[in-house]
């Protein structure tokens, strides 16, 4: 592919309309991109043509949004490319455990072929990152982690990715704290765990033995943590401190987080303000009917947020279908987000905070220099993309075409 061309007619978001001081649309402008090794180069009017004869590509007049990152999923663990299956019903997560992985290790397909099929999805949906959970335990050592590596080869240049070493089944209680570590040293990029107190038994033992991993490797963190109420507030307090101490501010995330949504009052304050100095960011599947974080507090006192998929088809959820758009759309209807800025701030939470305009209308996405990785949608604006689920007809990395057509 020609490293330079110019991406005619693309629908920009330009300004707030304004209505009585209050916003009541989006004005956008018909632009043309110049393309340059993956960059935005040049952004000039549609109402004057490129004069040089470089290849062009039309847009049609669809609205570019910043591409998306799955910033929590299992490629490992989904049963896509599979027959039909429910999930089976367990009393404990210790008996979740066995029947996943009972059922992985009876399946026809391989964890490779599966993992292709997800990404795919991912793909085609707009999202040219992702960050990917592997299960690490004594039974399957790095075969997954090998296998969900081989897959992601395949679309290099196409998408960028992380991959993170997941104890599934306790750090401390499967003694996997060397096969971790050989994780680690073999090219995952974070370290991660599970419930410190229930699952591994031991809170500070866990997220110290966690912790010494990563300042180890030099890699970032990512802890599931589903224990709710004072148990999980107070291993969220403690993995704060001990990200103090390591000086790991910002490199680390808390996937789930439900005691969040147990705080109230001035502990609701303290521990917003802690986790925003200390960048610690937060990820939510955006679950419907259970305890959840509460989005729009977080986001107010400076937390970065993350809407993600989690579990896609697997042994332990039926549901999911890898579009992010969609769970970023669930996440406004959940929170209320109903105005055209709110909805416009939601998409977010899928792209790392980026969006095409801040609150006062001013354009902040795309600048010349950008990285031309791009969603083409069906939609008038960002508002509209969110809250209708919009479909996408194209998608770049860097400039490169890597989902859909023109």
């Amino acid at each position: 592919m020609t490293s330079s061309y110019w991406l005619t007619n693309v629908c920009l978001e330009k300004g707030y309309q304004f209505d009585n001081g209050m916003i009541s649309g989006t004005k956008t402008e018909n632009c043309h991109l110049l393309i340059d090794n993956g960059k935005i180069a040049e952004i000039m009017s549609a109402n004057t043509m490129p004069e040089n004869n470089l290849p062009r590509k039309d847009a049609g007049n669809l609205l570019a949004l910043p591409s998306f990152i799955e910033k929590h999923c299992h490629l490992d663990k989904t049963l896509l490319g599979e027959s039909w299956r429910a999930v089976r019903s367990a009393p404990t997560i210790f008996e979740r455990f066995e029947i996943e992985k009972d059922s992985l290790k009876s399946l026809p397909t391989t964890t490779r072929e599966r993992a292709k099929t997800l990404i795919d999805i991912l793909l085609k949906a707009g999202s040219t990152h992702i960050r990917t959970h592997v299960d690490i335990y004594p039974e399957i050592g790095l075969e997954n982690l090998e296998a969900v590596q081989k897959a992601l080869a395949n679309y290099e240049g196409k998408l960028s990715h992380e991959i993170v070493a997941f104890p599934q089944h306790g750090l401390l209680r499967t003694d996997c704290t060397k096969l971790v570590r050989e994780a680690i040293r073999s090219g995952a990029s974070l370290v991660g765990g599970v419930d410190p107190a229930t699952v591994d038994g031991n809170m500070e033992a866990s997220l110290q033995q966690m912790m010494d991993i990563a300042v180890e490797g030099n890699v970032d963190i990512d802890l599931h943590l589903h224990d709710s109420g004072q148990l999980g507030l107070a291993t969220i307090k403690r993995l704060a401190e001990l990200t103090e101490e390591a000086g790991w501010q910002g490199r680390v995330a808390i996937s789930h987080a439900f005691a969040l949504g147990d705080m109230n009052g001035s502990e609701a304050e303290e521990v917003a303000q802690m986790l925003s100095d200390l960048g610690i960011s937060i990820i939510t599947s955006v679950p419907i009917g259970g305890l959840i974080p509460p989005v729009n507090f977080l986001h107010q006192k400076g937390v970065s947020v993350a809407a993600a998929s989690d579990n896609i088809f697997d042994s332990w959820s039926p549901f999911g279908n890898g579009d992010i758009l969609e769970r970023a759309s669930r996440l406004a209807e959940l929170f209320d987000r109903k105005t055209e800025l709110e909805l416009a701030e939601t998409l977010g939470f899928i792209t790392g905070g980026i969006i095409p305009l801040n609150k006062e209308g001013e354009r902040v996405w795309p600048r010349e220099g950008d990285e031309a990785s791009i969603v083409l949608t069906d939609a008038s604006c960002s508002a509209e993309a969110i809250a209708r689920k919009v479909q996408r007809k194209a998608v770049f990395f860097k400039g490169k075409l890597v989902s859909g057509s023109l």
